[in-house]
Formats: C-alpha cells, structure tokens, sequence
C-alpha cells in the first residue's frame, strides 16, 4: 500500500487563507483553512494506506485525527519542504496539500500498477497531488512553487526523468472567496462548506464581495 502524505500549515488567523482576506476577517479565513484541513484529513483517513502522515509547520490541533504521525516540516522553500516530505518515504507515496476540502478517499486510493507517478493538476496551474512509486526528493527540488506554471514544470520533470505518469482528475484549489463558493459546492456536506456558510450568514452579505 501507499504512505499519504499531507503538507498543512497550522489554521491560525493571519498565517492562512490570506487571500481570503478580504472579503472574510483573518479569523474566518483561518476557520475555513481548519474546515479544509480537517475535512483532508477525514478523507485520507478513510482511503487505503499503510501510513498517513501530517507534515506540518505548527503545532497540531483538535482538528486532527487518530491515526497520523505528525513531522515537522523542514526550513526552505516549499519544493524543499515537498522534497523532505518524500525524503521519508521508502516506499510508494502519495502527498497532497490542504487546499483541497473536495477529495475524496476515491480520488486518494492510487494504483501505481503501470506507472511510476500520480500527478493531480490544479486548476490555478499548480498541482494538488503528487504521487511516486518510488519516492526521489530530487524531482521536486528546484521546481518553482507557487505560479502558473508550476504544475506544468512539475509534470515535465517526472516526464524528463523516464516515468510513466498518470494524471489524476483536475481540482480546484480554495485560495479565494469565488474558489470556496465553488468547492463548497461540489461537497456541500462537509465541514468546508459548513463553515463557509456560517461565514457568509455572518457577514449578511454573500461573499461580501
């Protein structure tokens, strides 16, 4: 089976979601980033695995569930931080990030037979999941993290490096408020989109845009 891996950062107003800020308050926007976080974690806790680990840059709170071994994440960049994540693998792994409350334990429950990576490509241009049969830091490090064409540098350097990549369904990532409108509706049961609708009936506004 398969190591999940999830990069998170600690839900605390001000350090998350800021892009949400405005239209919500830092301490909505942190809400939300806690709602997304834990509906991640539910799903991978529910999908096949032989681990589940929370790489996290904070400390864990009461929205964490049994069953994960937490690790720090390491000083860097971000493709260092998703090299180190790899790095303490040995075995097939998947990693994917916070951002997106929508996945499933389906969507989680990859086959590496006849490929050697998994790649979930994000609507903003980034990627949502990162998978590798066999786990090499040195893919990641390097990549530019956190523009348009991160995805696409991304999935070249697997292709340049000779793995037969399958890609995963494409997502989007909630990174502002017409982002969590529009994932809160493809999973309108869980704590994201509960969250999201408290946070709208408080500001007696929609969106507040």
């Amino acid at each position: 089976m398969t190591t999940l891996l999830v990069i998170a950062k600690e839900p605390l107003p001000g350090r998350v979601k800021t892009r949400l800020t405005p239209p919500f308050t830092p301490a909505e926007a942190a809400a939300l980033a806690e709602a997304a976080l834990a509906d991640t974690l539910h799903a991978v806790s529910a999908a096949p695995a032989t681990r589940r680990v929370l790489v996290l840059d904070g400390t864990p709170g009461p929205w964490l569930p049994p069953g994960f071994e937490v690790v720090p994440q390491c000083a860097g960049g971000l493709d260092l931080r998703l090299a180190d994540a790899f790095a303490r693998c040995d075995g097939p792994a998947l990693l994917i990030g916070m951002d997106t409350p929508q996945v499933t334990p389906e969507l989680l429950t990859v086959d590496f037979t006849g490929y050697d990576a998994c790649f979930g490509p994000a609507e903003d241009g980034g990627f949502w999941a990162l998978g590798l049969a066999r786990p090499d830091p040195a893919l990641l490090r390097g990549v530019p993290m956190s523009t348009p064409r991160t995805g696409a540098v991304q999935r070249r350097r697997l292709v340049a490096a000779g793995l037969r990549v399958r890609d995963l369904p494409r997502l989007r990532d909630v990174d502002t408020a017409a982002d969590a409108a529009a994932v809160a509706a493809l999973a309108p049961r869980g704590r994201f989109a509960a969250r999201l609708a408290r946070a709208v009936a408080h500001s007696g506004n929609g969106t507040r845009r």
